[in-house]
């Protein structure tokens, strides 16, 4: 093919002399001015309809930007963390977007505090205002950690709990703070450990009754005012279920821990009914829910179990999402 007979490109060169149509570089020193940051074009001014059906949308935002927060401990110190967050609005049926961008800033405007339920209700009135909408919600996602004990031979070690705290605010201006978290333990079936007991009893047959981990997600909803650190969220769930996974352990460490799962014996019925025992003691909790699985080791699926506290309006105990509790 001759040179006069090949297709036209636009930012590339056809010959080796010869210079492309369109110049492409960047340049690095460039500074825009006020006028020119007023000269670019905002698509939010077109007058185009917008695509699809005009109707509102109930949640519209980022998800996953990450950056890294500061909170609050139960002793006053501060810790830092990677945060993953979530921030939506609600769009009515005018309106044809949002600026997500002013989403993240809201963030960097609070970067340098220690994050808490009230400091989230800063950021969705700064996203109500900025971002003119009705409805607001916020989580952040991390995971949390907290010093263990181990149960006999005195060693400590990091255990990490995926946590979020969320912030829901209304356009009737009415704010609700949860919490979310997650806690890993161990179930042993009480039906397998009598069965163990029957064979070594009648038949001298040693046997070893099945047990698994386990995760419970907890959903907390605080009355007015009130606040409640992860660290006593964490011991409400210790209290119930006794049996958390162990992060350091010598030899009689781990016989503690056969020992502790036998006086602690549990159908994934017990262990929703337990942690609702505790939460429900708790004046500062107005709400919850409470979802757990046994990733069961002599079935090939999984004993599930949700319960709530019954607040009418509140959680439904509607969870279904089992396979998000696999640990």
């Amino acid at each position: 093919m001759s040179t006069k007979d090949k297709p036209k490109m636009y930012l590339h060169k056809t010959e080796a002399e010869a210079k492309a149509p369109i110049a492409r570089g960047y340049d690095a020193l460039f500074r825009p001015s006020e006028e020119y940051r007023d000269s670019m074009p905002d698509i939010m001014d077109s007058v185009e309809l917008m695509h699809g059906a005009s109707v509102p949308i109930q949640q519209v935002g980022v998800s996953n930007f990450r950056l890294p927060l500061k909170y609050r401990r139960l002793d006053g110190s501060e810790i830092e963390l990677e945060t993953s967050v979530v921030g939506t609005v609600s769009l009515e049926a005018s309106l044809k977007g949002i600026n997500m961008s002013r989403i993240m800033r809201s963030f960097y405007e609070h970067k340098d505090e220690a994050f808490t339920l009230d400091t989230i209700k800063q950021v969705l009135d700064k996203f109500r205002e900025k971002v003119e909408s009705l409805d607001a919600r916020v989580a952040l996602r991390f995971n949390y950690p907290i010093a263990q004990e181990s149960l006999r031979s005195g060693l400590n070690g990091y255990q990490y709990y995926q946590s979020a705290l969320e912030g829901r605010l209304s356009k009737m201006g009415v704010f609700e703070k949860r919490i979310v978290f997650d806690f890993i333990y161990s179930s042993a079936c009480p039906c397998s450990a009598e069965l163990a007991e029957h064979a070594r009893d009648v038949r001298n047959v040693y046997s070893i009754p099945h047990s698994q981990r386990s995760k419970a997600r907890i959903w907390v909803t605080l009355a007015e005012g009130a606040d409640l650190s992860l660290e006593e969220i964490q011991g409400h769930c210790v209290n119930g279920l006794k049996t958390e996974t162990q992060v350091m352990v010598k030899r009689e460490d781990e016989q503690a821990f056969a020992e502790l799962n036998g006086a602690h014996i549990k159908f994934v019925e017990d262990a929703a009914r337990s942690i609702f025992k505790e939460l429900n003691a708790d004046p500062r909790i107005a709400d919850f829910q409470v979802a757990c699985s046994h990733l069961e080791s002599l079935h090939s699926h999984d004993a599930v179990s949700v319960i709530c506290k019954g607040v009418e309006g509140g959680h439904q105990a509607d969870f279904s999402d089992f396979n998000d509790l696999i640990c």
